[in-house]
């Protein structure tokens, strides 16, 4: 029935509302795009950076950490020198879209060995999983044992990277 007001059965319950981004300011921005283009800077040179004082500096780059601005600093690393040279993304489909198994899904292939990260995504796919293995047989194992094995997937596909080529991390001015 097309004007039946009761919900679809498999309709997914409403999600949390839309956050606010945080207020920044241009200080904020400059500091945050600083901070991308070499997060190893010290703390002097991106008060010089920025024109601001080295105290001032040290305060907003603290508030932007707390309020979750800045979540992290991070090395880049080449991880066929550290043992991992197999990279590959692994689609995942999913049998439903209840949320919560979506939810646990997510939580269970973040744990994974070898998983850089986990894409919840919309399309044919529910998941774009990147991961990285010592040879192909380890990423064979995962693939079998942790994704296509695991239930509720209904289909995998994976696909080896040849090479990355990095964009540039921009942030908006």
């Amino acid at each position: 029935m097309p004007n039946d007001p009761r919900p679809a059965r498999n309709a997914l319950p409403p999600g949390p509302p839309p956050r606010q981004p945080d207020e920044l300011d241009a200080v904020d921005r400059a500091l945050v795009a600083a901070l991308v283009a070499d997060a190893r800077t010290s703390n002097a040179s991106l008060a010089r950076t920025v024109g601001i004082a080295e105290s001032t500096c040290l305060g907003r780059v603290r508030s932007l950490q707390q309020r979750g601005v800045i979540r992290g600093f991070t090395a880049q690393v080449d991880l066929a020198r550290m043992g991992l040279p197999i990279e590959a993304m692994v689609a995942v489909r999913l049998a439903g879209t209840d949320r919560r198994r979506v939810d646990e899904f997510g939580e269970h292939v973040s744990r994974l060995p070898g998983v850089r990260a986990a894409y919840n995504v919309s399309g044919a796919d529910d998941f774009l999983v990147h991961l990285v293995a010592a040879s192909p047989d380890a990423l064979r194992g995962v693939v079998l044992d942790h994704l296509s094995g695991h239930p509720g997937v209904v289909h995998v596909q994976t696909t080896l990277v040849f090479r990355t080529h990095p964009g540039q991390a921009t942030v908006p001015a």
